[in-house]
């Protein structure tokens, strides 16, 4: 009988022993190691740049490109098109299974070939060339509260020494009381996508309220803001010394739209350049070339269709404010229009 217990008391200790070995201790958290990424540039001038980044323990990376990209890649390996040159600061944040992160970022310097495919350089005396612009016509603003009526004179609307003058003036016309002019590529030339510059030099009396901006092509059939706006430039009227980039559209997160002001100097005195680079993915603004603002485009966004072309000089209005009761006349100068794709 002895002997039987101490043979059983052996077989449940091994029993035990062994159900104690066979278990693992859950192992601790633990960060993504050392982020390791490489970048090969495409040689072809298309903007393309293939990415690959590593890290141990890492189960996706968040790819930040440097030009308000952020984009989610579990693999860590993908290709990205920038739509412009330059050199950009690559963030890449390595994510754990359990949220912790390391990171690390890389510099790459691309050049993209774009080519020259619609302009204007104002090169022809008189009237704007009716085969590339036409005009809007009347009074109000089109909801803008806006002070002058829109014709299609030359008083309003001339070209002379290389440039383009669109001419606001104080008098009585048509029951309003300012005059001016307000081209649009509308029904001539619309485009998808590319870059566009526009240098100008903008008026400086106190109450204009210039622009340099697009509407989608369907605006007829959609109304506003569902045709999409782009808005390159607008002048503050009373701070002559801010312009103003804003995208419209029914997504949008502000009340007046998503954008951003950029302080320019001497924006009635030199021309400068203003533009936007378009694509599938962002919309950038710039000022000289320097991007003030970048909004994330995506297939829900009425920005991947054709877009024509406007310039105007308002009087008042929304953004105009209070116009100088001394104003007598003022002008937006535009050296060229230029659109590369």
């Amino acid at each position: 009988m002895l002997k039987l217990t101490i043979f059983s008391v052996l077989i449940t200790s091994m029993l035990v022993g062994c159900g104690g070995s066979s278990k693992n201790p859950t192992p601790p958290n633990q960060a993504p190691g050392s982020v390791k990424i490489t970048a090969v540039v495409a040689t072809d001038s298309s903007g393309n740049v293939s990415f690959t980044a590593s890290a141990t323990n890492a189960v996706s990376y968040d790819f930040d490109f440097g030009n308000g990209i952020i984009q989610t890649i579990p693999s860590g390996i993908t290709t990205y098109k920038y739509t412009s040159s330059g050199t950009y600061t690559v963030n890449v944040i390595a994510k754990s299974a359990s949220g912790l992160t390391s990171s690390a970022n890389i510099q790459v310097t691309v050049a993209v070939k774009l080519n020259l495919v619609w302009s204007d350089e104002f090169n022809t005396p008189g009237s704007p060339d009716p085969t590339k612009w036409t005009y809007d016509l009347g009074a109000g603003g089109w909801g803008n509260n806006e002070l002058e009526y829109y014709t299609s004179r030359t008083d309003n609307a001339v070209v002379s020494n290389g440039t383009l003058k669109i001419i606001a003036k104080k008098e009585s016309y048509s029951g309003s009381s300012y005059t001016s002019a307000r081209l649009k590529t509308q029904g001539l030339y619309a485009f998808k996508y590319g870059r566009i510059d526009v240098s100008a030099k903008l008026p400086a009396s106190i109450g204009t309220w210039p622009a340099i901006w697009m509407l989608g092509n369907n605006i007829s059939t959609v109304g506003w803001p569902a045709c999409g706006e782009i808005d390159i430039m607008e002048q503050n009227g009373n701070n002559k010394n801010i312009v103003y980039g804003t995208l419209h559209y029914p997504q949008q997160v502000n009340q007046y739209g998503d954008g951003a002001t950029t302080s320019v100097a001497n924006a009635s005195t030199v021309f400068h350049k203003y533009s936007a680079i378009w694509s599938p993915t962002t919309i950038q603004l710039l000022v000289d070339d320097v991007v003030y603002y970048t909004l994330p485009n995506n297939s829900n966004f009425p920005f991947n269709q054709n877009f024509f072309i406007i310039l105007n000089v308002a009087m008042g209005g929304t953004l105009g404010g209070t116009v100088d009761p001394n104003f007598t006349t003022d002008q937006m100068e535009i050296d060229y229009v230029r659109v590369y794709q």
